[in-house]
Formats: C-alpha cells, structure tokens, sequence
C-alpha cells in the first residue's frame, strides 16, 4: 500500500476520532455491539445527533449496521478496531499522562 494511501486511510480514522462523541460511540462499541436508542441514552445524546455520528463512522468504514428485524444493532466494523482502540488509548496515556489524570479510576 502506498504512504499516500495509507495517508488517507489514517487520515478517515482520524477523522472520525476526531469528535468526542464519535469517539466515546467507537468506545462504548468496542465493549458491545449497541441499538441506538440504548446508545443514545448511555451516551447522554440525542437519537438525532447519534444518527449523525454512526452515519459518520459508517461512511469512514469503521461501523457496521446489522438489521435485526424491525431494529438495527451497530457494531465495529472489524475486531481489529477494538484492539486498535484500546493500543491507542495506551500509547496516548504513555506519551501524554496527563490525557487523562484519573486513568487509574476508570475515566478512559
């Protein structure tokens, strides 16, 4: 793959990281796979603006709707994002622990 390419790859994840709620959506997913009305209300969002968000993450390939009847389950696109998630969370505590000072109690 191209540096270029994978520049742009990096540049999607980065992306939908990018916002604090899209980031806590991709977090809350790594744990389990979620219903939007569930999420919405874990996450203290609006069921529009968590609609928004996952169509984002949707569009950068990094979540997957799975119907289920009449409702839709929302899922990491790859396990692979999981691990992803969890390696970033401790390279950016390693580098920077100030990121989040209560990292020991559970905050990240």
């Amino acid at each position: 793959m191209e540096v270029v390419v994978q520049g742009d790859v990096l540049a999607r994840f980065g992306h939908a990281l990018s916002d604090s709620t899209r980031a806590r959506i991709m977090l809350a997913l790594r744990e389990s796979p979620g219903y939007p009305a569930e999420l919405a209300e874990s996450l203290s969002v609006s069921r529009q603006s968590l609609s928004n968000h996952l169509a984002c993450l949707r569009g950068c390939g990094l979540v997957v709707a799975v119907p289920e009847g009449r409702r839709v389950r929302y899922e990491l696109a790859d396990v692979r994002l999981a691990h992803a998630l969890t390696d970033l969370l401790g390279v950016v505590l390693a580098v920077d622990p100030q990121a989040c000072p209560d990292a020991d109690e559970g905050c990240c």
